[in-house]
């Protein structure tokens, strides 16, 4: 009977650890471009402040005052969109699956890194075609976020990261592929990329590095969608990542 009780806790103890160390990877991931998010919404607010002091001088024209609020305007959409992803991805949110737009999804992680990877002089080249697929909004985001981050350390030189969404109808799934020429991963460590706590980042200056748990982590969330994570990768070569997502919520329930 003792035994029997500490199974139940046990496991019930282990869905709560799961759930605190997806939340807690989320915050990481979010933490990361912190600072590179909060430089882009000081250059946000810098431009709107510009324009509103042109639209004020007694001597603007109609035109000019025109200008001015329009760009107003466009810099304060743009600042919007960054606190809602911040936001999106800092929070718990619904768990339950529904259908999104995978490009709009895509496009909201790529706003919140974009200041992050020109820093680090890589080139973004994206090719999203618009794809819904069930899914919790902000779970997806938050694979996609480590993802590029993943990437972009992965590029200490700089280079290109390439993003794409595209749907196979054939086969019923939605696939978002992200793809670097960074250093590339051994054929040692792609046996076990996806193992917690296992890392090929070594600790920086300050004695940190990854804790092996970003992509481990990453897998749970894709195949609690009933999708599949895979990778291709070779040493000096970069690599590529392909998320595969039904496309249907009775694909996911015939899946389980």
């Amino acid at each position: 009977m003792l035994d029997e009780e500490i199974e139940s806790v046990s496991a019930a103890e282990l869905e709560m650890l799961k759930e605190q160390l997806v939340r807690a990877q989320r915050l990481s991931s979010v933490g990361t471009l912190a600072s590179s998010v909060a430089h882009e919404f000081n250059n946000i607010l810098t431009t709107i402040l510009n324009y509103a002091k042109m639209a004020q001088k007694p001597t603007a024209s109609e035109a000019t005052k025109t200008q001015a609020l329009d760009r107003i305007v466009q810099a304060s959409h743009r600042a919007a969109a960054l606190i809602s992803g911040m936001m999106g991805m800092a929070r718990p949110g619904t768990q339950k699956r529904q259908m999104t737009d995978l490009a709009k999804l895509v496009e909201e992680v790529l706003l919140l890194a974009e200041k992050d990877l020109s820093k680090h002089r890589v080139r973004l080249e994206k090719k999203l075609a618009p794809v819904s697929a069930p899914v919790i909004a902000a779970q997806i985001q938050q694979v996609l976020l480590n993802l590029v981050i993943n990437a972009r350390q992965a590029m200490s030189d700089g280079g290109t990261l390439k993003v794409e969404t595209r749907e196979n109808p054939s086969l019923g799934i939605a696939e978002i592929r992200v793809s670097d020429t960074g250093c590339g991963i051994s054929p040692e460590g792609l046996c076990q990329i996806f193992e917690p706590f296992y890392t090929t980042k070594t600790p920086d200056s300050d004695g940190r590095g990854g804790n092996g748990l970003g992509l481990s982590v990453c897998r749970q969330i894709i195949e609690s969608h009933f999708g599949r994570i895979r990778v291709e990768s070779a040493l000096g070569q970069g690599s590529i990542f392909t998320l595969k997502l039904p496309l249907r919520e009775e694909s996911s329930n015939r899946a389980a």
